[in-house]
């Protein structure tokens, strides 16, 4: 067997991740060693290098990513049947802070976007529609639909209406976060001018809803009551969008620095190839981002459980290191308050794919992030304050923790997937595949193949051609989800429905 059709992804690992199917019977060497590989393994999936005594972990990308569940010996497929979960409660951690130099180069690379009247940068002019509840969505869509259609989005990129469920029926910090989620879109620079619709007697009062905005541009943001208006709501609505519109279509991009590019680290329907090829060079792009002074958002907190110490000493100070902390210890404890174990994670598609462990999982994930400093954290609904590696406060869910990522204020998504996805939240969502099948089969979906990288191509060289497709869609070329159609919101729900 060549070896080009496995690979050890660190020194210490005791197993091999399959680059290509191999067969029972056929012989790998691995370190000088002969393995006669036991199963017939797929490609993403891991085949154990030695012999391994029942409740010893298993080894990979040089950490643990669970516990043999009987005798293993080597050349055995490893998988959810014979591996288990470390994964349980709440953990003390302690800072051992790792201060890793990057040395990446600044370089003169540039982007043309939106520059908004409160200097934050859009990389698409938009006109949206936000209801304060769910209620009025009919409203909001027939308000955006009827809009396109009289001005053809000519001078614009798109219109949108955002639905979501929510605004009314909710309590406390369940109802603060659908509050804070809505105003990030309100204010987001992704949109040239908004309207906000709101119905008048829910739970998020239009009013108090207004004040959550701060300083807004009230010549780019509208406020309609549906219920205060005498008469036909969406002839009132249109008056207001028209306006609204001609403001936004004389919107011209300018020349911008990196350094003003936040984009948002995401993966989904990973599989084995994920923390291989496409998080890594994510990862790449990340550090090349932070070094150009601008910023990157890693969120999926369920899914940094097992890799969360090596985030948590790349934080900047103790300070930050405890907000880390209480980020990981939080969402645990929302699962076991549920009643739900920490380590119930990966899905069926990623144990299809080579995934076995939330460890495994984690471990592969968090690489989207690459080595930079941890420089911010940040709760669920509340916009960047910090450029650089930021940290944010999200579930794993695919919707839920994009539509948190564009809230934070990134004008892009960054999704890396090995099983492919078609969905895009309220900001372009650029899919990454981890494999080539994928990127042939899926071309519909899916924006940038890192496969590449198991095919012979370098690591310096797919990053530089991913530089310029980041630098092509921030320009406004659209993404697969753009072009489709395939927008929309999602917003964590965590609490009781009244």
């Amino acid at each position: 067997m060549n070896k080009s059709s496995f690979i050890k992804i660190n020194p210490a690992d005791s197993v091999v991740v399959c680059l290509s199917p191999i067969s029972k019977g056929t012989i790998i060497n691995v370190d000088n060693e002969e393995i006669h590989v036991l199963q017939d393994t797929p490609a993403g999936h891991k085949i154990l290098v030695k012999d391994t005594p029942k409740g010893t972990d298993i080894i990979k990308y040089g950490y643990p990513i669970g516990h043999a569940l009987s005798d293993l010996k080597a050349g055995e497929w490893i998988n959810e049947n014979n591996l288990k979960t470390n994964l349980e409660g709440t953990l003390s951690y302690k800072y051992e802070p790792v201060n890793e130099k990057l040395n990446i180069e600044k370089v003169n690379r540039t982007f043309n976007g939106y520059v908004r009247k409160n200097g934050e940068v859009g990389i698409r002019n938009e006109v949206w529609v936000v209801p304060t509840v769910g209620c009025v969505n009919g409203i909001a869509e027939k308000l955006s639909s009827q809009l396109e259609k009289e001005t053809g989005l000519e001078g614009i990129d798109a219109v949108h209406a955002w639905h979501h469920n929510y605004g009314c029926s909710q309590l406390s910090e369940d109802h603060e976060n659908t509050r804070k989620v809505l105003r990030d879109i309100v204010l987001h620079p992704n949109a040239g001018a908004v309207l906000v619709v709101g119905l008048g007697c829910e739970n998020n009062q239009p009013a108090d809803f207004e004040k959550m905005l701060g300083d807004y541009d009230k010549e780019r943001i509208r406020f309609m009551v549906a219920q205060d208006v005498k008469g036909n709501e969406v002839e009132e609505g249109m008056k207001i969008l028209r306006e609204l519109y001609a403001i936004a279509k004389e919107d011209k991009r300018t020349e911008c620095p990196l350094s003003e590019l936040r984009v948002g680290l995401k993966c989904g329907g990973s599989d084995g190839f994920s923390g291989i090829t496409a998080n890594p060079l994510v990862g790449e792009l990340s550090d090349f981002i932070v070094a150009q002074g601008g910023t990157s958002i890693l969120t999926e907190v369920p899914e940094m459980f097992g890799a969360e110490t090596i985030l948590m000493n790349r934080c900047e100070t103790p300070e930050l290191f405890d907000k880390t902390v209480k980020l990981v210890n939080d969402f645990k404890e929302y699962f076991l308050s549920h009643g739900e174990p920490v380590g119930e994670n990966p899905s069926p598609g990623n144990k299809a794919g080579g995934i076995s462990t939330l460890e495994d999982k984690a471990l592969g994930c968090t690489q989207k992030c690459g080595r930079a400093p941890v420089s911010g954290v940040l709760g669920y609904g509340e916009r960047l304050q910090v450029k650089g590696l930021n940290l944010l406060s999200a579930p794993g869910n695919d919707l839920v923790a994009s539509t948190a990522l564009a809230s934070s204020g990134c004008q892009i998504v960054l999704f890396t997937t090995g099983r492919g996805t078609p969905f895009g939240t309220f900001i372009p969502t650029m899919k990454i595949s981890t494999n080539t099948n994928l990127y042939n089969n899926k071309s519909n979906w899916i924006d940038f193949n890192a496969g590449e990288l198991i095919e012979g191509v370098d690591m310096p060289t797919l990053l530089q051609k991913f530089v310029d497709k980041i630098i092509s869609v921030a320009n406004g070329e659209p993404t697969c989800n753009e072009k489709n159609g395939y927008r929309e919101i999602s917003i964590f729900k965590n609490g009781v429905t009244l």
